[in-house]
């Protein structure tokens, strides 16, 4: 019985890599993955930063003449007072009825005499200057509806200055005064008291709190009540038909018009005239700034429907010609505050700008809430009337991104999603609109403000959540002629790509594939542009094999990786052959890779995380021109050139060598490929030692490559590399050797240089922590020892510490961990349950059934 299994046992077939492919389980599947296919990582692009901050940095695509100038000159003059005058609160409706055509000519028959208007213009001055003073509040805020009632001759009679402000309201012709003065009645003691403006504070305000109090003209009630069938449209207003209001809202709005009158006289104008007094000291302008803001927050004096606005601004407008930039913060935040807009926002917009353009100014921008000023005007002003504002709002937002705590700042002011309601805005802007190319200018500090957000974790969760991907890939699509543009939002995708949630939605967006093939073959010489794209092509078939196979298949992917890895394969020769003509070859060489090397490294990188799919590795490994390449830089950059890029060269070799189809250009090139190898293996450098070992490893697999490794002695070279206790190049030196013990005549050269014994050595080394290795050990020594007659003689002094090993490594309570976690528990048990134990157990059999005397053994636990 027993001699019958032996008789089984000895007709296994060898444990090599089949040549043609099987169906196999996941396990297999890894354990080859670990042994062949491998992706590569790299580091990100580096991007210096710009020495001085300017609206479009040093490399920018835009000719000066075609851009906003980042430098330019501020003064008072820049600002427009005409357009600071505050905003009515009352929406006045158009009135139904024709206006009546007022004439001077003598009417005998007219009830009412029309009065003389007054002899000289300063009159007229003096009762606008009057009315304006007592009664501008109801130029405000919304009037209660009021009943029409008819004159009761108990009720007190209210002057007609209010009815007069209104005329003021409807018409804008000189002869307003007169018009209104024929509708309704003075008498002498008013029209004394409104024109010559002798009113005392007391009395003004006793007038105030009773007859204005309680009684509110509306113009719109009139006419309202002119509609009125029976009712003449062309009624004097002289009537004596009053509104009567009751209610609190209006004694309210009086209180609050008097109220602001004192606060302006008694916080307000103080504070101007201390402004006006010490233009000389820097410092308590400041202060008074200060004050200023705070005095007007008080009371609820900001934004534009503050009575004595052009006032205010006017006072501020002329301190920016102070050169100061602590003075001009203060200004700048108050001005905003204030709301102004046209030429005034623009020229607040870009003295903010100029403050946040000195690097300096960082400490007190932090310290005076700039930000929250600016970033109200982003999302309150329209796009297209104030882009250019915009433009210098946002490039003073992009140098304040610049600073860490400001840029902690943006994030918890929701700047993020302000940023992408922006740029949502600006795509849909179509191409054929006049705002659409300055608009551009506006991305650019845009893009560039969310490059630097991308840095924090609480800036890409929320750009994740907004829609980032989508607004991104939009604006990429409609601005490919805009390098400037397109290099921030790859930028932006270039950062994000790094981590694996934002990966995974990126490649979720099928278009970006095709975005990023029309963006390479435009911009192919541009640098910048292109070697981050090839970073997040790299990223994005890092782990995602539905990436993989969906870029390979958009039409001309393969074609564009190509002909850049030409154009930049020719600009780095150019350059080797440049620094080898100035005589580099006696200097050291550069430690950093240059602009092409750098392409190139990412490329490669690419090429070798699509070749892991299946189906693409297999096309890949049949395109002619993608082999030529590698090798071709293999055979001319040596590791201590570019380490980097000849290992990325080496590996993806390996990764196409795995696939054994008919027209495989590696199998075509493998002996050629094996001569170029040599270097690497020779080198000092380990990583690159591997990776030569590694595509040994599956070239080994053809009897023309084994014979080249017996005659150019590479094999002593792989039994040298079993002592390097390292795991990965015991691994990879154990692949070549078990393809070479596949071959009868080349088994006895695992005894010349003591193989056997360092095999064992690496079992008892790695085994329990390593069940890979330990597998391909035992394949190793099972060919090894197909044609075992002794285990004596074929084993030699190891037999005894063989099967010690084999018979603990087979106990599962001494060889698997259990202090262990589950999860790393549980897959240490897959592979020893399916990789090593039948491979193990064979061989433990097959030694104890060819070992005449077996030694009592003491297991110890590992």
């Amino acid at each position: 019985m027993q001699a019958s299994k032996n008789k089984n046992m000895e007709k296994a077939e060898p444990f090599y890599r089949l040549l043609v492919p099987k169906q196999k389980t996941s396990s297999e599947i890894i354990n080859e993955a670990r042994n062949v296919l491998r992706t590569l990582r790299t580091q990100r692009p580096f991007t210096p930063t710009e020495d001085q901050r300017k609206l479009f940095g040093s490399g920018s695509s835009r000719a000066p003449q075609t851009r906003p100038p980042s430098v330019f000159s501020l003064h008072a003059s820049s600002f427009d007072l005409a357009e600071s005058r505050p905003v009515s609160g009352v929406r006045l409706s158009p009135l139904d009825h024709k206006p009546i055509l007022v004439t001077f000519a003598k009417d005998e028959d007219s009830p009412i005499p029309f009065p003389k208007p007054p002899a000289d213009a300063a009159e007229v001055r003096k009762v606008s200057s009057a009315r304006a003073r007592l009664f501008r509040r109801t130029s405000q805020g919304n009037f209660l509806s009021a009943q029409m009632v008819p004159p009761d001759q108990n009720e007190e009679k209210l002057d007609s200055e209010e009815p007069a402000l209104m005329s003021n309201l409807c018409r804008s012709n000189d002869n307003c005064l007169a018009e209104q003065r024929s509708y309704t009645p003075f008498n002498d003691e008013s029209r004394q008291l409104i024109c010559n403006e002798r009113i005392s504070r007391s009395e003004k305000e006793e007038f105030l709190k009773g007859t204005a109090g309680k009684f509110l003209f509306q113009l719109r009630g009139e006419s309202d009540q002119m509609k009125k069938p029976g009712t003449s449209s062309s009624w004097p207003r002289s009537t004596g038909w009053k509104r009567r209001v009751t209610g609190l809202e209006d004694e309210t709005r009086i209180n609050e018009s008097e109220e602001e009158e004192i606060f302006w006289h008694t916080k307000i104008l103080p504070i101007l005239h201390e402004l006006e007094k010490v233009e000389d000291n820097i410092e308590n302008l400041c202060l008074a700034c200060t004050k200023l803001y705070q005095a007007l927050n008080e009371g609820n004096m900001l934004g534009k429907r503050f009575k004595r606005r052009s006032v205010l601004l006017k006072t501020l407008y002329k301190l920016v010609d102070t050169d100061s930039d602590p003075l001009c913060l203060k200004l700048a935040k108050i001005i905003l505050a204030m709301k102004v807009d046209g030429r005034n926002l623009l020229s607040v917009c870009k003295l903010a700008f100029k403050i946040c353009r000195d690097e300096k100014n960082d400490y007190i921008i932090q310290n005076d809430r700039l930000l929250d000023c600016l970033l109200e005007v982003l999302r309150t002003e329209d796009l297209q009337k104030n882009n250019e504002a915009l433009l210098y709002c946002m490039g003073a937002i992009k140098f304040m991104s610049g600073n860490a705590v400001l840029l902690n700042e943006m994030i918890n002011k929701g700047a993020v999603e302000m940023l992408l309601q922006l740029m949502k805005q600006i795509n849909n802007i179509k191409e054929n609109d006049r705002y659409f190319s300055s608009l551009g200018h506006l991305l650019v500090q845009l893009t560039a403000t969310l490059r630097n957000l991308a840095d924090l974790p609480p800036a890409r969760c929320q750009l994740i959540c907004n829609g980032a991907v989508s607004e991104l890939s939009v604006a990429l699509e409609q601005r490919m002629n805009d390098k400037d543009v397109c290099t921030y939002i790859v930028r932006i995708f270039s950062k994000l790509s790094s981590y694996s949630d934002f990966c995974a939605a990126l490649a979720d967006c099928s278009r970006c594939y095709i975005l990023f093939l029309a963006l390479l073959n435009k911009h192919q010489k541009q640098q910048d542009l292109v070697i981050r794209i090839i970073f997040i092509l790299g990223n994005l078939t890092a782990k995602n094999n539905e990436a993989r196979e969906q870029f390979f298949k958009e039409k001309g992917s393969v074609n564009t990786l190509i002909s850049l890895f030409q154009t930049y394969h020719e600009l780095d020769l150019n350059a080797q052959k440049w620094y080898h003509e100035r005589g580099g070859e006696g200097k050291k060489h550069p430690k950093h890779p240059s602009e092409a090397e750098d392409v190139l490294i990412k490329l490669i990188r690419v090429l070798a995380n699509l070749s892991i799919h299946p189906s693409v590795g297999a096309a890949l490994a049949a395109a002619h021109r993608v082999v030529e390449l590698l090798v071709t830089v293999l055979e001319y950059k040596s590791v201590d050139d570019c380490e980097e890029l000849v290992i990325n060269a080496a590996t993806t070799i390996n990764n196409l060598s795995y696939y054994k189809v008919k027209s495989s250009a590696v199998q075509d090139k493998k002996l050629h490929i094996a001569e170029i190898l040599l270097k690497l293996l020779m080198s000092n450098n380990m990583d690159g030692v591997v990776e030569a070992v590694r595509v040994f490893g599956n070239l080994s697999q053809y009897h023309e490559i084994c014979d080249f490794i017996i005659q150019k002695k590479i094999y002593k070279f792989m039994i040298a590399l079993l002592d390097a206790k390292n795991q990965d190049v015991c691994f990879s030196a154990c692949g070549v050797l078990l393809n070479l013990t596949v071959d009868k005549n080349k088994r006895a050269l695992l005894m010349e240089e003591g193989g056997i014994g360092k095999l064992v050595d690496c079992l008892r080394d790695f085994g329990p922590a390593d069940w890979q290795l330990a597998c391909l050990i035992c394949k190793t020594l099972w060919n090894y020892s197909e044609n075992i007659t002794s285990a004596a003689s074929c084993f030699g002094e190891d037999t005894d510490t063989l099967l010690v090993l084999l018979t603990s490594l087979l106990d599962e309570e001494l060889a698997l961990d259990y202090s262990l976690d589950r999860d790393l528990r549980d897959y240490n048990k897959l592979y020893w349950e399916r990789e090593f134990k039948p491979v193990a157990e064979k061989l433990l059999d097959r030694i104890q059934s060819h070992h005449s005397f077996l030694p009592t053994v003491t297991i110890t636990p590992f």
